[in-house]
């Protein structure tokens, strides 16, 4: 007698293990794949901060030397010694559709503009790079012009989760930079970086 009970309490027992196992796996399969795609959309946030950073460095200081202190010029994606250039190399390492991102370079080296009334505000002159869609924002004059000049280098990317549907999806972020639609969602990550030269 003691004997069946041990053994159905032992069957009931390893029956409920098994319906907790059942209820508990699709939530963990649901966090492990929410973190994955938060992980990688941080991951793209802080490599997408840092291109503009070294960029910006690059087009105030080249590749100065003693013997050289020529300013890069803001070139094109195949001039090995461009902004543009180490710009998507940076990139490319991270990104899926690296090669696709608009950038903009306002650098020293492609001359300066007065701005507006002000002759002794000048800014300096900027090249895009596979623009589509909006346009970057308007490059404002440094105070202290003309002894110094803001640099500036804009990148915008677009991509998508590595882990598509809408309950994996990065929906809960804010509107302007992830948003739904078109059969999932979509973020968008504006970086710039604006550095100081002296003239």
């Amino acid at each position: 007698m003691r004997q069946r009970k041990n053994f159905a309490s032992s069957l009931s027992s390893s029956g409920q293990a098994l319906i907790e196992t059942v209820l508990v796996i699709p939530l963990l399969i649901f966090l492990v794949l929410n973190a994955i795609n938060f992980g990688y959309f941080f991951a793209t946030a802080l490599n997408l901060a840092a291109a503009p950073r070294t960029a910006g460095l690059y087009s105030i200081m080249g590749q100065s030397t003693p013997r050289s202190d020529a300013l890069p010029p803001a070139g094109d994606d195949t001039n090995q010694s461009s902004v543009t250039y180490m710009t998507y190399q940076d990139m490319s390492g991270t990104f899926r559709n690296w090669s696709t991102a608009p950038i903009r370079v306002c650098s020293l080296s492609l001359g300066v503009n007065p701005s507006g009334e002000d002759t002794t505000a000048e800014t300096v002159n900027c090249v895009s790079y596979n623009m589509a869609g909006p346009s970057f924002p308007t490059l404002e004059s440094d105070p202290a012009a003309p002894v110094f000049k803001l640099n500036r280098i804009d990148i915008r990317y677009t991509f998508r989760p590595l882990i598509p549907g809408w309950i994996f999806s990065l929906a809960l972020l804010p509107a302007p930079i992830c948003t739904t639609g078109g059969g999932g969602v979509t973020c968008t990550f504006h970086r710039q970086a604006t550095m100081r030269a002296m003239n």
